[in-house]
């Protein structure tokens, strides 16, 4: 098993920039990547950013060059740094953790981007 808490959603202007962490405990030495999803109102949820055990970090397209996923393996947490936010990316931010036996999932953080 593994427990994710996550931290860092508000409210911000657009333009503005926010930064999400998300700590694991538990089973956390079969982690084999650590990354963010959101949910945006009537949407399904979409992938954002992920990195791997070995470091690979893929974007989806529409936060490539704004969003900065980095890992620190000491601490086993996961941030999301987010630039330049725009209204469309106001929604629920979810950390995915993805294991041997499975996936795991954070309670979700709210990110509003309005002026």
């Amino acid at each position: 098993q593994v427990q994710l808490v996550e931290s860092g959603g508000g409210l911000v202007q657009p333009g503005g920039s926010l930064r999400l962490s998300c700590a694991a405990s538990g089973s956390i030495d079969s982690i084999n990547a650590m990354g963010w999803y959101r949910q945006a109102p009537g949407k399904q949820r979409e992938f954002v950013a992920d990195i791997t055990s070995g470091g690979t970090i893929t974007y989806a397209d529409s936060v490539k060059g704004r969003f900065t996923i980095s890992r620190d393996w000491a601490k086993n947490t996961v941030t999301l740094q987010m630039n330049s936010l725009k209204p469309e990316d106001t929604a629920v931010f979810y950390c995915q953790v993805q294991t041997i036996p499975g996936v795991y999932w954070g309670q979700g953080t709210q990110v509003t981007v309005s002026s």
